[in-house]
């Protein structure tokens, strides 16, 4: 087989060649030989991490800052026009920096009478054990080492399958385990969620309250599978969204970066600058409503998980902000059209699976602007091909890689009706 240039990044991030042949790894200018193997061309790179190709957690690290931007332009831009929207203007990608993701969600399991935890290998279940992480922030990518020790004093205090007995004290006394760990950075500091082992007793109490105390931990939560059970917490944990300080109860969503998040605000707040009433649908912990209310603006900000609600009514309350909380399923019982016609605008920012049932009403109101934040092309350009249909107009569109070296994208994007 003769040799082939790499032409483009693929969706899932192979490279591709002008024929069809797929590269795992490559980058446009690399030549594909005969044999499989690479030759790295321009905008090949060193990856910045020595776990890349092993940990599924990057699929691009190979590309050179020019090339990776190219790639997030492309994955927005090929959504636009797979729908035909007809964009009128594309906006160049905004990139988040190494070390700026404030949130990781990680898996422990035990191994051969050891822990390891980290990110799933490339295509498998097997997980990774993390010495590094070029793009978490600093202060969750120092957890990693010592986290590592408290599961294992966890997986030795949890109780034995039945059958099995107690583990026997040694080299393999860790009995089998599997674990969630969420990490998120707020404004107390570190938030450290485990799910999947519980913390019966007094050693392995203390243990935790041990490891809260020496690492300055925001929160401890432990979810043995009735929900999250509070360790740790010596004082309510928040995290500031455009200066409100929100009650952050675990779990919850917050958007990956700082850096990302502003982005994404920006972009809203530039857009709807001056309506004088915005409908915030699935709206979080109120990532925009906050952004979005203030003189002249009131927002109805509408959310789905009771507790995320809640505490937005609480922080709007606290901080005397026109924000008015809803809590109502939008897929089960999205706004009607002529409860939207209320508004001056509309902005939106659903899971992946995008929000067709929504944004058929809104196709079907008199909302003049509407502000689409996703975080899937895909399923955000099938939706806005209902918008673009129903009379709307793509105005403009953001491409966004706040997950770095990762083939996750995301946009902001203003239609004008």
């Amino acid at each position: 087989m003769s040799s082939e240039l790499i032409i483009r990044i693929a969706a899932k991030g192979d490279g591709v060649t002008a024929s069809g042949r797929f590269a795992w790894g490559a980058a446009p200018g690399d030549m594909l030989l005969g044999d499989g193997s690479l030759e790295w061309g321009p905008h090949h790179v060193t990856p910045p991490c020595h776990h890349f190709g092993q940990c599924g957690g990057c699929q691009l690290q190979q590309l050179d800052e020019a090339t990776l931007a190219d790639f997030v332009a492309a994955r927005v831009g090929n959504a636009s026009a797979s729908q035909e929207l007809g964009a009128e203007l594309i906006a160049p990608p905004h990139l988040s920096p190494p070390h700026s993701r404030r949130r990781a969600s990680l898996k422990a399991v035990s191994s051969g009478g050891r822990v390891v935890l980290g990110y799933n290998e490339a295509r498998s279940a097997r997980v990774v054990e993390l010495a590094e992480c070029p793009v978490l922030r600093s202060e969750l990518a120092a957890l990693l080492g010592p986290l590592r020790k408290l599961l294992i004093a966890l997986g030795q205090g949890q109780e034995a399958p039945k059958g099995r007995g107690k583990a026997k004290p040694g080299k393999h006394a860790t009995p089998r385990m599997a674990a969630d760990v969420e990490l998120t950075l707020t404004d107390q500091g570190v938030d450290l969620g485990i799910k999947g082992l519980s913390a019966e007793g007094l050693a392995l109490t203390e243990a935790l309250l041990d490891f809260a105390r020496q690492h300055a931990l925001a929160r401890i939560t432990v979810d043995g599978g009735y929900g999250p059970d509070t360790v740790w917490e010596p004082e309510p944990v928040t995290v500031t969204l455009s200066g409100v300080a929100v009650p952050f109860p675990p779990g919850s969503f917050l958007q990956a970066t700082q850096d990302g998040e502003d982005a994404l605000v920006g972009a809203a707040q530039e857009w709807l600058a001056g309506a004088g009433s915005v409908a915030d649908l699935f709206a979080g912990l109120g990532t925009f409503a906050f952004a979005l209310a203030g003189p002249g603006c009131k927002v109805l900000a509408v959310e789905a998980a009771r507790d995320a609600s809640a505490v937005c009514a609480l922080a709007a309350g606290r901080s005397q902000k026109p924000v008015h909380a809803l809590h109502r399923d939008l897929f089960r019982n999205p706004l009607l059209a002529d409860e939207l016609g209320r508004f001056a605008a509309v902005v939106l920012d659903p899971p992946r699976a995008g929000a067709r049932e929504q944004v058929e009403r809104i196709a079907e109101s008199t909302v003049e602007r509407v502000v689409y934040i996703s975080c899937n092309p895909s399923s955000w350009a099938r939706d806005a091909a209902l918008l673009v249909e129903a009379g709307y107009r793509l105005a403009e569109l953001r491409p966004v890689g706040q997950f770095r070296w990762s083939t996750h994208v995301e946009l902001a994007s203003l239609f004008v009706r």
